[in-house]
């Protein structure tokens, strides 16, 4: 197993590892372990596309019927 020093830690950021360690029970050591897990498993990239990712979020959710056409309209901002 490698080992990891990391120098000039903010202590609010070290404050905060204990507290969240101490939180789920576990030491400091195996919380920033945790972390650092989870932070790099979402960096893989994905084979779809931006769009093909937001498709696949929003399938069947949505609108029952198609949305009119705007063809020629002038569109004009919301009211709030």
């Amino acid at each position: 197993m490698a080992q990891l020093v990391i120098r000039k830690l903010d202590p609010i950021i070290k404050e905060n590892l204990k507290k969240r360690s101490a939180l789920h029970g576990i030491s400091m050591e195996a919380e920033a372990r945790l972390i650092l897990a989870n932070a790099l498993k979402e960096d893989k990239p994905s084979s779809l596309g931006l769009g093909s990712r937001i498709a696949l979020r929003f399938s069947g959710k949505g609108l029952d019927e198609a949305l009119p056409e705007l063809h020629g309209e002038n569109i004009y901002p919301m009211e709030l």
